[in-house]
């Protein structure tokens, strides 16, 4: 959540606070704002809205000066304004502090602050630091942000300025990712790589607990015990371009179009004659080889593609496996050892929620395997053992391509895990052949899609046209079963997180146990019927929705023919697979119906209201 941005150097520091802000809007935020030292004053702009109010207002009146941090906003204390937006003083505006995250002892600082006759002007947690700071500052700004982290409970990645130093930025984070970028006569703070990779591919990852120190020919790394750290930077492979739409209208669609690609260079790197390689795992396959359970530890998205890891896993490794949801698992004293592998999934690797439950398990002694797409984040850094996706930037809130990338490196793991116990499956080498055809697959249904008039489009405007003539009532129902029923909550969850339409994904069976009674003319039903073992029941599933008045959407494999003779609304083809790698090739209608249904609408698709790319706090 949020985005921080802060630099030191020599050139226009405006230009590139609103730029570095502008390639961290997909974060989420609902103000903007920025903290410049101009000529041994500190200047503050902060307005609520788009970055678009913000940059307008300092259009009309430029701050000059080449020291500064910038902030997007999503609010958890105080309401959406001005006042409570960033960066925030303290009593003297000497001090400006940019924050993400939560501080948990907020009120209990603000009180003794207020004794000592500090006054506040917001409704936020985040002011409780520009103050604290000011109180412990004796002439060195970094060894004040030092002292006041120290006496904070919560998460924080803050960027700090003072008006008398000029040229430094003082960095640090505890659990709130923050990044720090090395230029040439120049160094940045941010919370994501795309917000400094138009000047550098240089980047150093903080670790949990560290200040920096910043000017525009330092970068000295502190550790919460005061001593100073050496940190080769790591360089960034992938390009800016990357992170832009590149004529696409919207980043969604541009990473749906993309995953081809992902899943190609995904088997090309992993599947190296006829077998699995994971060179940066870490656990051996004998640790493996000793493990009696898996649990599957995700949010959102992820949590998906967990529950799809789950029939493989079992199916093909022959052991045992729970999914649970990160924000749930460790309130529930989980049973874990270290006899279980604990999977977490995490796109950015800074989930909190997934963090909490990888040290959980850890605590308890068992082996933490990460599956995630960024490098140097915390998730990948404090897991006993990594998988990169390396799916590249996703912009878009609603994912796409990093849940296709989760679901390949899932199958690979799969197959690594079944050599490591030494099965039958591990020789299967079918199997491997089928997803090496996977890219093709998806590309071929993509350009299917791009070249017929585009009928996903047509149905998307169809159900628009038929919620408003309801009078805005309707909803959507998704179905499938045994390994396609994940896609069936993947498909709900996307239609919800960028359309706001009610929808929910059910397995099939359960429909006669009481979803069967939304079933009128009312609710449209996805029905994922491709070729499958139970296919037959889908069949009749299907029929019962229709009986009912239902409007199905069913998605079959091409050369259907059951299907087509029963005159359904409306029909989405794919690839005829074997049943087992369906999933990938499933949810990219998915993705596209949503993707369509938002557009009909008029929404915000990329941005989704309320939402953020990344939850790092609890």
């Amino acid at each position: 959540m949020c985005g921080i941005i802060g630099y030191t150097g020599k050139k226009n520091v405006e230009e590139i606070l609103i730029s570095g802000l502008s390639r961290l809007e997909y974060r989420g935020y609902d103000s903007a704002g920025v903290a410049i030292l101009d000529n041994g004053e500190l200047r503050i702009r902060k307005k609520q809205g788009k970055l678009a109010v913000l940059r307008e207002d300092l259009k009309k009146s430029p701050i000059k000066g080449t020291t500064g941090v910038g902030h997007t906003r999503w609010a958890t204390h105080g309401v959406p304004n001005d006042t409570n937006a960033h960066p925030h003083v303290d009593h003297k505006t000497q001090i400006a502090v940019v924050h993400n995250g939560i501080i948990e002892n907020y009120q209990e600082l603000k009180k003794k602050l207020q004794k000592a006759g500090y006054e506040f002007s917001s409704d936020t947690d985040s002011e409780v630091i520009a103050h604290l700071i000011a109180e412990c500052y004796k002439g060195d700004l970094c060894a004040a942000v030092r002292a006041a982290t120290k006496q904070l409970k919560g998460s924080f990645a803050i960027a700090v300025v003072h008006k008398g130093e000029s040229g430094r930025v003082v960095g640090a984070r505890r659990d709130s990712p923050l990044i720090v970028g090395i230029g040439e006569g120049e160094n940045f703070l941010a919370s994501d790589i795309p917000a400094v990779l138009e000047y550098t591919k240089k980047v150093i990852y903080l670790d949990n607990g560290e200040t920096v120190d910043l000017t525009d020919k330092t970068c000295v790394i502190y550790n919460g015990k005061g001593k100073r750290m050496k940190r080769k930077p790591t360089v960034i492979k992938w390009d800016i371009s990357q992170a832009e739409k590149t004529g696409y209208k919207h980043f969604m669609l541009k990473e749906i179009f993309e995953q081809p690609e992902v899943l190609r260079n995904i088997f090309k790197e992993r599947i190296k004659k006829g077998r699995v390689n994971f060179e940066e795992l870490k656990i051996s396959k004998a640790q493996l080889k000793k493990i009696k359970r898996i649990v599957i530890v995700a949010c959102g998205t992820a949590y998906h593609a967990g529950m799809t890891g789950k029939y493989m896993f079992e199916k093909y490794a022959r052991i045992p496996v729970w999914v649970d949801n990160s924000s749930e698992f460790r309130y529930r004293d989980p049973l874990v050892d270290k006899n279980t592998l604990v999977i977490v999934i995490s796109q950015s690797g800074e989930t909190a929620d997934t963090l909490a439950a990888l040290r959980e398990a850890k605590e308890r002694g068992a082996k933490v395997l990460a599956i995630c797409n960024v490098l140097g984040s915390s998730i990948a850094r404090e897991s006993d053992g990594v998988i990169y996706t390396h799916a590249g930037p996703e912009i878009a809130v609603a994912s796409t391509k990093a849940y296709t990338a989760q679901l390949a490196v899932l199958y690979l793991l799969t197959f690594y895990m079944a050599s490591a116990r030494g099965l039958k499956a591990a020789r299967n080498k079918q199997f491997l052949k089928e997803l090496k055809k996977v890219p093709h697959l998806t590309e071929k249904l993509l350009d299917e899609y791009r070249s017929r008039g585009n009928r996903l489009a047509k149905y998307a405007t169809d159900f628009h046209e038929y919620y408003l003539a309801r009078n805005n009532k309707s909803c959507f129902l998704y179905l499938g079963r045994n390994i396609n029923y994940p896609n069936a909550l993947e498909g709900a969850l996307k239609l919800k997180e960028i359309s706001y339409i009610s929808a929910e994904g059910y397995p099939a069976g359960e429909m006669k146990h009481g979803p069967i009674a939304l079933i009128d003319e009312n609710p449209w039903v996805v029905c994922i019927a491709v070729e499958a073992d139970t296919y037959d029941k889908m069949l009749s599933n299907i029929q019962e929705i229709k009986a009912r008045g239902g409007l199905v959407i069913a998605i079959v494999s091409q050369g259907d023919k059951l299907l087509k003779k029963g005159k359904l609304d409306y029909i989405i083809e794919v690839p005829r697979v074997p049943e087992v790698v369906s999933p990938l090739l499933v949810v990219i209608p998915l993705q596209l119906l949503a993707y369509y249904v938002a557009e009909a609408f008029g929404y915000d698709i990329d941005q989704p209201r309320n939402l953020a790319k990344s939850v790092t706090v609890e």
